[in-house]
């Protein structure tokens, strides 16, 4: 049971604690507002500009900054005219397969653009896996194209390591960030 409804619960973390789908939904949106704080994302912004191919992360990046730019006087477009910055659809899961990559190839001078703001790029969605972003997809009941994602060997064996180690894709993205004083 969700702790504060006792209401059926849609997730559980890896500490066993249990949310509904209210608590999910409200989780979800204050974290995405501690991570835009946490990384300083929309320091002197006033146009914030994102591209959507309809996949679910994108539709929740949508959805996410529509409710941020409720809660301010941010303008949100689509990235064909002027923006202060452009919002990323990027997850823990994304960065810690990239951060792996870029490892495993020796290039650790491009470890940067595994940030959380790279230039004028930010990424809201940072510190969420997949398949929080996925749930909050379904229950906010957005539309996005279902597409078969083809792992390669690096996402076959972080999903494999991350079922017997929970928590081993935000250790990865942990570790970069306490490299960058974060």
């Amino acid at each position: 049971m969700c702790k504060q409804c006792e209401s059926k619960p849609v997730y559980e973390f890896t500490n066993k604690r249990k949310l509904c789908k209210r608590c999910f939904i409200i989780y979800f949106q204050k974290k995405v507002l501690y991570t835009i704080r946490k990384f300083n994302m929309l320091h002197k912004t006033k146009v914030i500009g994102y591209a959507s191919e309809n996949i679910f992360r994108d539709v929740v990046l949508s959805n996410i900054l529509e409710f941020i730019s409720e809660k301010s006087n941010l303008k949100i477009i689509k990235p064909n005219k002027k923006t202060d910055k452009i919002a990323v659809s990027s997850s823990l899961d994304l960065e810690a397969e990239e951060i792996l990559n870029i490892l495993i190839q020796g290039k650790i001078r491009n470890l940067e653009c595994c940030l959380p703001v790279v230039e004028n790029f930010i990424k809201p969605l940072y510190l969420f896996l997949d398949k929080e972003i996925l749930l909050y997809a379904t229950l906010k009941d957005l539309k996005f194209k279902k597409i078969k994602k083809k792992g390669n060997k690096i996402t076959k064996f972080l999903n494999e390591t991350e079922k017997k180690h929970p928590e081993v894709k935000r250790a990865i993205v942990n570790s970069l960030l306490k490299m960058y004083n974060f």
